[in-house]
Parts: C-alpha cells; sequence; structure tokens
C-alpha cells in the first residue's frame, strides 16, 4: 500500500470521526479503511487513534501528525494541479524533423506564426530525408510522408496523400502514356538513388497486392525538389507525392497516369514517441500544421 493512500485514509477518518463515514469518502468498506491505519500504525511504529465502543480518539502524537498530514495533502494537491496547467501551457523547446522539401515548404514557413502564439516557446527544426531516431536523437515530433510501422511511435493524420506517377503533357505525347506498371520499363524514369533510399523500386497496388517495379533513367539524384524539378521540365515521368503536384495539376502542366495501380494511402503523419502524457507543445503544433493543412485551396497554391 503507498504511503499516499494511508495518510489521506488516516486524514478522513480523523475528520470524519468514524471508519464507515470515511470509508463513504473512498468507496471502500470500513474495514479496508481499518487495515490502511493499521498498516500506517504498523510502519511508524506508533499509535495514532484509540478505538473503543464510544468512538475514536487521537492520541497526542495523531493530533500532531494529523497536522502535518493535511499540509502534505495540500501540498500535494499544489503540485499536482501545477503539472497538470503546465501540460496545457505551450513552453519550452520544441525539437522537430521534417523531410527536407516538405519542411522547407509546408512546416519550416508556419512556424513564425505559430511562434508569435506562444512566445515562451523555443523551436528547433532538423530538414532530412534519413529517418532519424526520434527517442535516441532527442526529437519531440517528426513529420512523416508514408506509413508509419514502428510500435513505439503514435501517428497522427495531417493530410492524405498519395503516391503517383506523373508527368508532362508533351512527355507523353512524345512517349506514349503507360498503361500498366510495367510499361515504365520504357520510359525514362527519374528517380531517386541508392542514397536517396528507393532502391526497391516504385510501389503498385495490383488485385489486392502490393508490388513494385523498378524502374531507370538517364537522371537520378537524392534530392526529391530536384526531381520534381526535371519532372516539370518534361525531361522524364516521376513518382511524387500529391502534395507536391497539386497545383501543377490543377494548372494542367503535369497529368498522372496508372492511377489505377496507385498505393491508395501514403498520407502525411505527425508521429511522437509513446508517452503517458503529450507536452502540449507537441500537441498544439500538431493541430496547428492540420488545421493549415485542410484549409480549402492550401495544397493548390504550390510551393515556388
Amino acid at each position: 500500500m503507498d504511503r499516499y493512500t494511508e495518510i489521506r485514509s488516516f486524514t478522513l477518518v480523523a475528520e470524519k470521526g468514524s471508519f464507515a463515514a470515511a470509508a463513504v469518502v473512498e468507496g471502500v468498506t470500513p474495514v479496508v479503511m481499518g487495515r490502511r491505519l493499521d498498516a500506517l500504525e504498523g510502519r511508524l511504529g506508533v499509535r495514532l487513534m484509540h478505538r473503543s465502543t464510544r468512538g475514536l480518539t487521537l492520541t497526542d502524537l495523531g493530533e500532531q501528525f494529523l497536522e502535518q498530514c493535511r499540509q502534505l495533502l495540500r501540498d500535494f494537491d499544489v503540485a499536482e494541479s501545477s503539472v497538470s496547467e503546465g501540460r496545457n501551457v505551450v513552453r519550452g523547446h520544441l525539437v522537430v524533423s521534417a523531410p527536407a522539401a516538405f519542411g522547407r515548404h509546408h512546416v519550416a514557413p508556419h512556424a513564425p506564426a505559430f511562434k508569435a502564439k506562444y512566445p515562451e516557446l523555443r523551436l528547433s527544426f532538423n530538414l532530412t530525408d534519413s529517418v532519424v531516431d526520434l527517442v535516441r536523437e532527442g526529437y519531440d515530433m517528426a513529420i512523416r510522408i508514408g506509413e508509419v510501422t514502428d510500435p513505439n511511435y503514435v501517428p497522427v493524420r495531417l493530410f492524405p496523400n498519395r503516391r503517383v506517377v506523373c508527368g508532362t503533357t508533351a512527355y507523353f505525347e512524345r512517349h506514349g502514356v503507360p498503361r500498366v506498371p510495367e510499361d515504365l520499363a520504357r520510359h525514362n524514369c527519374l528517380a531517386f538513388n541508392l542514397q536517396g533510399g528507393q532502391q526497391r523500386g516504385w510501389s503498385f497496388m495490383r488485385d489486392g497486392r502490393l508490388f513494385a517495379v523498378r524502374v531507370d533513367g538517364d537522371l537520378d539524384c537524392n534530392d526529391g525538389e530536384l526531381l520534381y524539378s526535371w519532372v516539370r521540365q518534361g525531361l522524364g515521368v516521376g513518382w511524387r507525392s500529391t502534395w507536391e503536384i497539386q497545383a501543377e495539376l490543377k494548372r494542367g502542366e503535369l497529368v498522372t497516369v496508372l492511377d489505377e495501380f496507385a498505393v491508395p494511402s501514403y498520407d502525411i503523419q505527425a508521429v511522437y514517441p509513446q508517452q503517458r502524457y503529450l507536452p502540449a507543445k507537441v500537441r498544439h503544433f500538431i493541430d496547428y500544421l492540420k488545421a493549415i493543412y485542410n484549409a480549402p485551396g492550401y495544397w493548390e497554391r504550390g510551393h515556388d
């Protein structure tokens, strides 16, 4: 039995004058209250109450201890309240990891306005396409695009997203439109190299099954923004996120192909380590980004 329960029970019994009345407050039986007092007296090695058929009376030591217990309980309530209130105060240092291109255009630009709302907050960003270990490397949260499978992380979907094959109308007029993913073998596919981490190929769905197609082209790199630029220039086809090309799709500068084979969900997500109490700084920043991303027309403005 923990000391707090013993002290609280002793104080209740002393104030209510009986085990029965104190038991009603605690939601237990009078026998349980008696056992708690026995445990407390046994641990302290002193008698705190005299019990008789006429009722309960405090010993001299019990009277002194009661005042100390009341103060301890008040201090405990104050400490607990201050921590609880602190969970709703946005302050401290928020450390965020995000994919390089996405972070430059859709995370970091929103930091000044968020910081203006919470002046006691300090923000740090690491924009990288490498997947970081949040706990080991000291991050509060990360933005991830795609599935989050690590059971130690909690994912929160910020906005739906897909990966699609796309290119300019002029490119497809010159080289034809692929009808099935295997047709990509005849196209100039602008893809990440080994350093960019896409060595398994481009992923598709057919008959409910996920499969990958290895692609090749005369240009590759480890930078998503460069690939995006090459696709817009009509140099080949790319496998890009819908968040990245929404403005070009609306203007007709890019078109998508093989949509019926696209993996259904490649969402933009916030992730944070499993924890009992989520800090207010993390919770509010996630809510802030989610509201921005879901504002009508946000993705169609582009990111030039």
